[in-house]
């Protein structure tokens, strides 16, 4: 999409093409072009139409109901924060006295209007002319154009001595390709301009992917990784009078309507201790892992590692945690695809759910080796227990 393409949608002729877009929205795409034109609506028109529309089916999952209003591209998409992850950001950061603040990569505009609606002044920068605009417009249908507002520029020159306060997701996807960025060294912002952030302004924040190596954390700083349901979806560096832990993990659960945020704090730097497996596995949440926080729950459930290398632990009982799932285990074999088979042909086993740490086999191929048939479930856990293959039998324990 280019900005005339973006005017023409926000034009009274394009509020309609989206609203006729929204409503054939994950149909066939052709038959979907096709009613449109039918309708009178120009096919650049109808492009654009239908391409929004799809990005607002999909970004339902991360903004609610209020994707139906925004404008978004597919990278800006993928790399915005969800909701109520930045909801939480921005109360955070207005608990810690931060009123006016600089968004430098603002992309879409997800944080920065989490912190407008938390009350706080944003000035967003955005080096893409597109994207720049859709975030000014997205500010300007939720209602916060007096607290949001965009430049398009680069966000390496922006003055930030009259904020209190900086945000910065740089960009980690190639320019042209779209291909994702692994080295923080690559990103845009260069790594050394955003780490150095912290020394301009004492609030900073600083948004990356959640493989960051733990070794390029500065000095200093608070590392958050956050889980949405099972998925780990981001991390975060909470820089200078921000930074509260060494490492924190902020998992959040839905509950019927609702969604819940759950903290784990500590060093990052603990060993848990090694036992013998026990009556109950827990898979830690992959934020609990990748803070390096496993140890800390271990201390919660009284827990110990089957192997020192594996972010399995067992614990005698079931104690309800919102870090871990719970398998109450019934059997431990040595793995062997024969007995394995054999017992579960036994059992009728004709479902299983496949978990695995530190095992070079796939579920999908296991799967199929294991012919099952029958009406029984069963949850299996592949991994090493003292350095030897091992798989585990059991059952979830909600």
């Amino acid at each position: 999409m280019d900005l005339d393409q973006l005017a023409a949608l926000r034009t009274p002729e394009g509020s309609a093409a989206l609203t006729a877009a929204a409503g054939l929205a994950g149909g066939d795409p052709l038959a979907a072009a096709s009613a449109l034109r039918a309708a009178g609506v120009p096919p650049t028109l109808a492009a654009a139409a239908l391409t929004q529309a799809e990005l607002r089916h999909r970004a339902v999952g991360k903004f609610g109901s209020a994707a139906a209003g925004m404008f978004l591209t597919r990278p800006g998409l993928e790399q915005a924060t969800r909701r109520v992850v930045a909801d939480r950001r921005a109360a955070r950061l207005s608990a810690a006295g931060v009123r006016t603040l600089a968004d430098l990569g603002c992309g879409l505009g997800a944080d920065a209007l989490a912190a407008a609606r938390a009350g706080i002044r944003v000035y967003g920068v955005e080096a893409d002319p597109v994207t720049a605009a859709m975030a000014a417009a997205n500010a300007e249908a939720a209602g916060l154009a007096e607290l949001f507002t965009v430049e398009c520029g680069d966000a390496t020159g922006f003055d930030v001595s009259g904020v209190d306060g900086v945000f910065c997701d740089p960009a980690r996807r190639a320019s042209g390709t779209g291909r994702r960025i692994f080295d923080p060294r690559a990103y845009s912002p260069p790594w050394d301009f955003v780490t150095g952030l912290a020394e301009r302004v004492p609030r900073t924040v600083v948004k990356v992917a959640p493989g960051l190596d733990h070794a390029l954390i500065p000095a200093g700083a608070e590392a958050e990784w956050v889980g949405v349901d099972g998925d780990l979806v981001e991390a975060a560096l909470w820089c200078g009078e921000l930074a509260e832990v060494p490492r924190r993990a902020t998992v959040y659960r839905q509950r019927g309507a609702e969604t819940h945020s759950h903290q784990l704090t500590g060093s990052g730097a603990t060993e848990a201790p090694v036992g013998p497996v026990r009556g109950y596995l827990y898979d830690p949440d992959p934020a609990v892992v990748r803070a390096h926080l496993v140890a800390e729950l271990a201390t919660e459930l009284d827990a110990t590692l089957g192997d020192p290398s594996i972010a399995y632990l067992y614990a005698d009982a079931p104690i309800h945690t919102p870090y871990a799932r719970c398998l109450e285990i019934t059997d431990v074999l040595p793995f062997s695809l024969k007995r394995l088979r054999a017992l579960l042909r036994d059992r009728r086993v004709g479902r299983v759910e496949i978990l695995k740490r530190g095992s070079a086999l796939t579920p999908e191929q296991l799967r199929r080796d294991l012919r099952l048939a029958g009406d029984e479930a069963a949850s299996l856990a592949l991994t090493r227990v003292d350095g030897a293959p091992t798989v585990l039998i059991g059952r979830p324990v909600h």
